[in-house]
């Protein structure tokens, strides 16, 4: 008995082994394919006249809302420095795809908006190549994707102390205030400065987001 219960052991142990092993290989596998995805993007990404910063910016502007249109904010979002963003925003605003003005509340601060041009760039953007390839995928394999890439998003966000960015609705920090009448039956309200956000900027990206536990 003793050396059945030790032969037991030993395939038990070889079992978990080669778990681990196959774990480490399916994490290899996905970094192989995450790194492989990042490269294409990058490269389709260098197309009428502007480079990936440029286009991300771009993006960026027209998904953030208005606590977070800033070329700070963009730096954070980007992981550039504001030396590297300053130069993209130069190229954009020469390009006439964007323009600066100064906030109204705090005219120290600086808003980012796109321009009519800037929006009619973005129609153009090249990474729906990329968005048509997905929804290929999306029925199938749509959900597990969002949840695992947003997972492992945070995690390393979260590890290198990176600032996480997120949609406002979503945030730990958005709450509701229900109102009793009136078509503002849930107005929502920014738990980090008590402002109310208008239903427009529920759905855009937030410099100040927070992951809801």
């Amino acid at each position: 008995m003793p050396i059945t219960d030790h032969s037991h052991a030993q395939i038990a142990g070889t079992g978990n082994g080669a778990a681990h092993e196959g774990k480490v290989a399916l994490a290899q596998r996905v970094i192989i394919l995450l790194d492989r995805l990042g490269r294409l993007t990058r490269e389709l990404q260098f197309a009428d006249g502007l480079n990936p910063a440029q286009w991300e910016a771009l993006r960026f502007l027209a998904q953030a809302n208005k606590y977070s249109r800033s070329p700070t904010a963009l730096a954070h979002y980007l992981g550039a420095t504001k030396g590297t963003v300053s130069q993209t925003l130069i190229a954009l605003e020469s390009k006439g795809l964007i323009t600066r003005c100064k906030k109204t509340e705090d005219r120290r601060q600086v808003d980012l908006c796109l321009t009519e041009a800037g929006q009619a760039m973005l129609v153009k953007d090249p990474m729906q190549t990329l968005e048509q390839a997905t929804l290929e995928v999306a029925d199938e394999l749509g959900i597990q994707m969002v949840k695992g890439l947003s997972r492992l998003l945070h995690d390393l966000q979260t590890r290198n102390q990176i600032s996480e960015f997120g949609v406002c609705q979503d945030c730990s920090l958005f709450c509701v205030n229900a109102q009793q009448n009136g078509a503002d039956a849930a107005t929502g309200i920014c738990g980090n400065n008590g402002e109310a956000i208008e239903t427009g900027e529920k759905a855009k990206i937030c410099v100040n987001y927070k992951t809801a536990n």
